[in-house]
């Protein structure tokens, strides 16, 4: 399929009511399909799905159109989206230790990259802290200074062992021994 089909089909896929916050709707998109404004349609479609909850296939099809447009930013938010629906994801508020504090002197790379080591509450039978991997999203920056704080999601690499965590607790970042920052867990979504 060429970009405009793969809009075309990722937009029939939302609901006719689904609204953003400023009351944009499907028939925006196909506006700016009429148009030929390819960018601007994903970048709507792409905002029509943070209203709501939509299929895996939105998403796909959302990824393939980024990709032959060469958004690659926009390919990589799609991907992740579809890994969120298969795995999960916890958005959380994460505050990064400082540069002279934790092993980390460099910015976190915003897009999905990093996937660092989680204490979420689990220890060995002796005792020792049992960490757990998931993939970081910096939300709204392109990436994450140490000593800075954000809003990240979180994508389990095994879902299963995160489904006891709620809003509200605290779990820490660990790149090496030590604690790289700590987040409050503010949302917990299941696998779809």
């Amino acid at each position: 399929m060429d970009v405009t089909e793969l809009l075309e089909a990722a937009s029939l896929l939302v609901p006719e009511e689904t609204a953003t916050e400023n009351d944009l709707t499907v028939r925006d998109v196909w506006d700016h399909l009429v148009a030929d404004e390819w960018e601007i349609a994903l970048g709507l479609l792409e905002q029509l799905g943070d209203a709501g909850p939509l299929p895996l296939s939105f998403w796909e099809t959302l990824a393939g159109a980024a990709e032959q447009l060469r958004m690659e930013r926009s390919a990589a938010w799609c991907h992740w989206r579809c890994s969120e629906i298969r795995q999960g994801v916890i958005r959380a508020d994460l505050t990064l230790r400082p540069a002279g504090e934790s092993r980390r002197t460099t910015p976190i790379g915003g897009a999905g990259a990093l996937r660092p080591m989680w204490d979420i509450g689990h220890r060995t039978p002796e005792g020792e802290l049992s960490v757990n991997i998931a993939a970081l999203w910096v939300e709204q920056k392109p990436f994450l200074e140490p000593g800075g704080r954000a809003l990240v999601r979180l994508v389990p690499l095994v879902a299963s062992g995160w489904r006891h965590l709620e809003p509200g607790q605290r779990i820490d970042l660990y790149e090496d021994r030590s604690v790289g920052g700590t987040a409050l867990v503010l949302e917990v979504c299941p696998p779809m």
